[in-house]
């Protein structure tokens, strides 16, 4: 179940086994012109990131698994075998029924288990450079953030670090940033559209105070940048050895994404809690990596209440409780405060009738 099944370089897409990786397809994609973007960071497998919409730091630019995914083969709780968008189709757009493939997309196993995926693939840039710029707030790099997106600028990824979480990325990775709000950047283009998208951004980004700017654009540069992003998790933990680790995230519109970050980090001052934030700005997404010490128990009861409170707080200002980790069991009931009754009504009865038995991954989501 690790093959590649089909690839059509003319059409865009690939159709892959569940034990086919995100890495994995980029190896074999190489030479073709072609690449799949969706980067969650760890290296997973593409079925899986299928069942749980996982997204990553290009979505601001290529969409998440939501919008990568074509088709799927599904095997239901009965044991029947279901193509969701119906066999072998792979057009790049369809308004033929239900949209079955999104149903399952995100469903975090309940509904079926999918056994092939078939993906939306994209060009790969001509160029690619990356950056760094620190804010001397939260507001000064939010805004810059949205203003870039105002402008049209294509970017790739703008990813948000703040100053707890610099520290622990320059400690973990040997780096020396500026500890500070912090954006991370990436442009795909020509050279000559790069050239005005590094003009533009650097505008926007005086214009909003920011300072310490760096610039990436061989190869070994940006991945030295990307990968002390990637490793933000295990930096957060190595703040505090022993201790475990818990992540959490919500997603708000834009326009709420400074109040509730400097809302979040007030709360975690009061709460004498640690945990770095990070995010995908662009799509008003972040997290927060808290550590925790398991034989505390005052400490995890404050962790809970901490996660619940801002995931009430981004559905106070709009947003979602998840924007990409799922609701899985630790958020079934912020599911039903975000849904309402009615929603919940109709996934119950959707779950009942694909699964009446409930075997397929009980408990979770619904």
């Amino acid at each position: 179940m690790d093959k590649i099944v089909q690839l059509n370089t003319v059409d865009f897409d690939v159709t892959v086994e569940p034990g086919v990786t995100r890495k994995s397809l980029n190896n074999y994609l190489r030479g073709s012109g072609l690449w799949f973007p969706v980067d969650p960071g760890a290296d997973a497998s593409l079925c899986g990131m299928a069942a749980t919409s996982a997204s990553g730091t290009n979505a601001v630019r290529y969409g998440t698994m939501r919008e990568n995914v074509i088709n799927l083969e599904v095997v239901l709780a009965d044991g029947r075998i279901m193509y969701t968008a119906g066999a072998q189709r792979r057009s790049r757009k369809t308004s033929a029924g239900y949209n079955l493939t999104n149903l399952f997309v995100g469903s975090e196993g309940t509904l079926g288990i999918i056994t092939k995926t078939t993906l939306r693939l994209h060009g790969i840039p001509e160029s690619m450079v990356s950056a760094v710029c620190t804010f001397p707030t939260v507001q000064a790099a939010v805004d810059c953030t949205v203003q870039v997106l105002q402008y049209g600028i294509p970017i790739a990824r703008i990813e948000f670090l703040d100053d707890v979480m610099m520290d622990a990325c320059n400690k973990f990775s040997n780096l020396n940033y500026a500890v500070s709000s912090t954006l991370f950047l990436e442009f795909h283009g020509t050279e000559k559209s790069l050239a005005e998208q590094i003009q533009v951004t650097g505008e926007i980004m005086k214009a909003n105070r920011g300072s310490d700017y760096i610039w990436a654009k061989d190869q070994e540069a940006r991945d030295k940048l990307w990968r002390a992003r990637h490793n933000a998790w295990y930096a957060a933990r190595a703040l505090r050895p022993g201790c475990q680790a818990y992540s959490t995230d919500v997603c708000v519109p834009l326009s709420k994404l400074t109040e509730i970050i400097v809302a979040t980090k007030d709360d975690l001052i009061q709460s004498k809690l640690t945990g770095p934030i990070v995010g995908h700005v662009g799509d008003g997404n972040f997290h927060c990596l808290m550590t925790m010490d398991p034989r505390d128990k005052d400490e995890e009861r404050r962790v809970k209440e901490f996660t619940d409170k801002l995931a009430r707080r981004a559905l106070a200002m709009d947003g979602t409780c998840t924007g990409e980790h799922g609701i899985g069991l630790g958020k079934r009931h912020l599911l039903t405060e975000e849904i309402g009754a009615v929603g919940m009504e109709v996934m119950r009865g959707i779950k009942a009738a694909l699964d009446p038995k409930n075997i397929m991954n009980p408990g979770k989501v619904v």
